[in-house]
């Protein structure tokens, strides 16, 4: 029988599904291994909170090594600050609408603060928002190496970094994310030079004009195992602390490192060879195309071929494979991230299912 099973068999009198099972054994082995990585190449690592949004979590980061934390937005920092941490680096090109720039001063009073920024408007709205206190906010400037998301070219660095310098903020370093890496197993690698390539130029642009870049830091969990240049000094990481399925695909971990899935029950078998599962778009997300399926059943070849918002369809494949109605099932999600918003709390117990505890998802629903 497969381990996730296993430790649901242990548990199913205790929990109500659609839930979001975690083993911690396995999850803090996934900590501890990524910490090592960077230790013994010198890197700092800031995993990036968005993908548990738990900062019983976070803690764990931190204790095992972690310099600091990654959030994706004002609202997740502010929950983390809350919470204790100090050293956060929002990764994203913040704009400081509303009440935004208020939130930041707030935050950069309590926490070593950093924001991401790749264009010259927002670095002088970042000023204004902070006023006197502008150099309280690090900033780091977002920079693109093919997946053509956010981040200014490499080579603009330097004076998107002379610019927030003169307004007062403090500029600090360069940052990237290889998201084209997601791909496929052969893009990793391909994308992870590409890193290295717009940092290297990034850095000089810095040096052209003066200015150190301290941190370089890079991203992401499918692209980790080749970030090992020297010119990188931290790493952002956030599925690595789960994994799922689309990691196991491209070779960034082996289904030994899956962390968390969802229980689902079966609730209805009427239509031949295909059984219906409590767990819709609602607790998968959408997550997933008609290829690869929306989330798969531990250690069986049954995967997930539709979504509604509360059904997952579940074809039964050709074997002994045929689970009643009643029966409660393991589902790993093609991509964690987006599983977690969906609960309030996650259920906590390791590979024998025999301990239970209910983790807060602190910062579900903070957005903005």
């Amino acid at each position: 029988m497969n381990r996730l099973q296993r430790a649901l068999d242990t548990l199913v009198a205790k929990v109500d599904t659609p839930a979001p099972i975690v083993l911690v054994d396995v999850m803090q082995d996934n900590i501890d291994r990524m910490q090592a990585f960077a230790t013994g190449r010198n890197l700092d690592v800031r995993p990036h909170v968005k993908t548990h949004k738990c900062v019983e979590i976070g803690r764990r980061q931190v204790k095992a090594g972690a310099v600091g934390i990654t959030a994706g937005n004002v609202g997740e920092a502010e929950v983390f600050a809350a919470a204790g941490f100090d050293d956060i680096f929002i990764a994203y090109p913040i704009w400081p609408s509303g009440t935004k720039g208020v939130r930041l001063r707030k935050l950069a009073v309590t926490t070593r603060l950093r924001v991401g920024v790749d264009n010259f408007t927002a670095i002088d709205a970042l000023a204004d928002a902070m006023g006197s206190e502008a150099g309280r906010l690090e900033v780091v400037i977002e920079v693109d190496c093919g997946a053509r998301r956010s981040g200014a070219p490499p080579e603009a660095a330097g004076d998107l970094a002379v610019a927030a310098r003169k307004r007062g903020l403090v500029p600090v370093g360069v940052f990237t994310y290889p998201g084209h890496g997601s791909s496929s197993r052969e893009a990793r690698k391909r994308a992870a030079l590409d890193q290295e390539a717009a940092l290297t130029a990034a850095v000089r642009s810095f040096n052209a004009v003066g200015i150190s870049a301290l941190v370089v830091s890079a991203g992401s969990t499918p692209t980790i195992e080749y970030a090992t240049s020297s010119i990188i000094t931290e790493i952002r990481p956030g599925e690595y602390v789960f994994n799922d399925l689309n990691n196991t695909r491209l070779g960034a971990c082996t289904e030994d490192h899956i962390a968390l899935f969802v229980a689902g029950t079966v609730v209805s078998d009427w239509v031949p060879d295909q059984v219906i599962l409590d767990v819709g778009t609602k607790a998968l997300s959408r997550e997933g195309n008609a290829e690869i399926g929306y989330g798969a059943v531990a250690g069986t070849e049954a995967v997930l071929s539709k979504l509604n918002e509360y059904h997952g369809f579940l074809p039964l494949p050709a074997g002994d494979f045929s689970p009643g109605i009643g029966a409660v099932l393991p589902i790993v999600p093609n991509h964690v991230c987006p599983v977690v918003i969906n609960f309030e709390e996650l259920i906590i117990t390791d590979s024998t299912g025999t301990t239970l505890e209910r983790w807060k998802v602190d910062a579900r629903g903070f957005l903005s």
